[in-house]
């Protein structure tokens, strides 16, 4: 593979799994599937708007993936495309025309999120059902409507700084350029600053975590209090955590930025409000240990992807505080360890989250069931491989190894890491193709798979009072009325002694309050 090549793909392939797969992934699917569905709406707020945005995610995608096919390549300068690499056509070969359609992909990706963004946020805030107070909404609505508004707040600083940089690279302008000299010759350009497009970059990139990770959250908090039989435990703190992560994320940013000249007192403000950040996410990871301890557990793959998330979100977390602090992340900013980092805690933990409500609600969706023991096969071989792909990085990272490079054979220095690099290629090949199976159980179910009952997994969110068979608008006749929090599972009588509904240890939140019974809603 040619130098250049890997650069591209590293950057295509940054690119593709934040936005396009993360972002879109779980923003744009689970957020139009679940929240008319949980809230009890007939449908989104603004079909239209929801058609648009559909429309222009698809010409972003294509947009992107045509990149590939132009004459120098496609963008080669980091999924963070930080000038003056990205500013400069004459740069090298990936900084031309693709670097230029990535600009446009990413535009258009925008206006999609931003239009959205903003459906969701009107629909949870306006067509709720009735008796569907804010403090009975599930987790995952409430997940879903915090990374709308994180969206909307964060997103436009983005397409600022595309849009600036396009002008730098198109039009003369110096926004980002300044003193440049490219093979002798003295450049025109005076006045910019790249670190000010770090700056813009970062104030979305680091919500974009968040973004990614929210929703993720959400669908476990759903899944792991139907199969561990329990009440989530502290609803309202979880609720709170997600507003405290929500704000948080939007003062942490220039943690990314701490080898960029940054005077050191705001350093230590950046550390000061990053390290705050651990205290929401440590409420969220201590209340699923909670609500899965002495749970009544159904280990179906769902569950155990939702599982798999809380491990990997705790064990990425953990290595965030050693970055998050301005003096250690010194040492290995840019290395394998960040690699190792935010492959955990953002990617690994928000393809779990993905999956695991892929596996869920696959029953609503096509009205079959997946088959559970090729999902174990797919769980257990992707939990082993993930760890054996980024768990090395840590230490090849703190030995200095640098990310990004194309090869290492010219330093000696890190002739020892070659063979861990090695296993970590073995660990990512057999991890790539355990998704093999989970393809061919997804596309084999969607025709072949058992036919799903109305409510396979005695859940008690409004789903699953819809029919199996998809009608327009959600529920024949009236939309059903809501009378309690989503969470009363295993819930007994006053005199404890019975469950609410004898013989059935759930109670869907359209069962009217019984007479032998106390409202939850912690």
């Amino acid at each position: 593979m040619d130098p250049s090549i890997y650069l591209a793909l590293s950057t295509i392939h940054g690119t593709i799994m934040v936005f396009y797969v993360l972002t879109a992934g779980l923003s744009g699917t689970f957020s139009n599937l679940l929240i008319p569905l949980q809230i009890g709406a007939r449908d989104m707020a603004s079909g239209f708007m929801n058609m648009i945005s559909y429309w222009l995610f698809f010409i972003s995608s294509i947009v992107i993936v045509s990149s590939f096919f132009v004459e120098a390549g496609p963008a080669s300068a980091g999924w963070t495309v930080y000038p003056p690499l990205s500013a400069l056509p004459q740069a090298i070969g990936g900084s031309g025309l693709g670097m230029t359609l990535w600009l446009v992909a990413i535009t258009i990706f925008i206006a999609s999120s931003l239009l959205g963004s903003l459906n969701y946020i009107v629909t949870v805030l306006n067509l709720r059902t009735e008796g569907m107070s804010m403090t009975r909404l599930p987790l995952t609505i409430w997940a879903f409507f915090v990374t709308a508004i994180i969206g909307v707040v964060s997103f436009p600083v983005l397409l600022a700084a595309g849009l600036l940089l396009l002008m730098d690279r198109s039009f003369g302008t110096s926004f980002f350029l300044s003193d440049i000299y490219i093979q002798g010759e003295v450049l025109s350009y005076q006045g910019g600053s790249p670190v000010l497009y770090e700056h813009l970059f970062w104030f979305l990139g680091h919500p974009e975590v968040y973004i990614v990770l929210l929703p993720a959250l959400g669908i476990t908090s759903e899944i792991i209090a139907t199969n561990s039989r329990k009440p989530i435990f502290g609803y309202r703190a979880m609720i709170a955590s997600i507003l405290a992560i929500a704000f948080l994320s939007t003062v942490v940013w220039g943690h990314h930025m701490f080898v960029s000249g940054m005077n050191p007192f705001l350093g230590s403000v950046f550390t000061f409000t990053t390290l705050l950040i651990a205290i929401p996410s440590g409420v969220k990871a201590f209340n699923y240990i909670t609500t899965l301890w002495k749970g009544n557990l159904q280990l179906n793959p769902a569950m155990l992807f939702s599982i798999g998330l809380v491990s990997t979100f705790v064990t990425g977390g953990l290595t965030g505080i050693i970055l998050g602090d301005s003096t250690l992340d010194i040492n290995v900013h840019d290395t394998y360890f960040v690699i190792a980092h935010f492959h955990l805690v953002m990617g690994i933990s928000a393809l779990y989250g993905l999956l695991a409500g892929v596996y869920h609600w696959f029953p609503k969706m096509f009205g079959r069931m997946m088959n559970k023991n090729l999902g174990y096969v797919h769980f257990w071989i992707t939990a082993v491989g993930a760890y054996g792909i980024f768990f090395p990085m840590h230490f090849i990272g703190m030995a200095g190894l640098p990310r990004r490079y194309y090869k290492f054979t010219e330093f000696p220095y890190f002739d020892d890491l070659a063979d861990t690099n090695i296993l970590i290629s073995v660990f990512a090949f057999i991890t790539a193709s355990a998704q093999l199976f989970f393809v061919y159980n997804f596309i084999h179910s969607i025709f072949y798979g058992k036919k799903a009952e109305q409510n396979p997994w005695k859940s008690n969110t409004l789903e699953w009072t819809t029919p199996v068979k998809h009608i327009h608008g959600n529920w024949p006749g009236e939309i059903p009325k809501v009378y309690r929090w989503p969470y009363d599972y295993s819930k007994m009588n006053k005199d404890e002694t019975e469950y609410v509904i004898p013989g059935q240890d759930f109670v869907p939140q359209n069962v009217p309050l019984q007479e032998n019974e106390e409202e939850l809603n912690e």
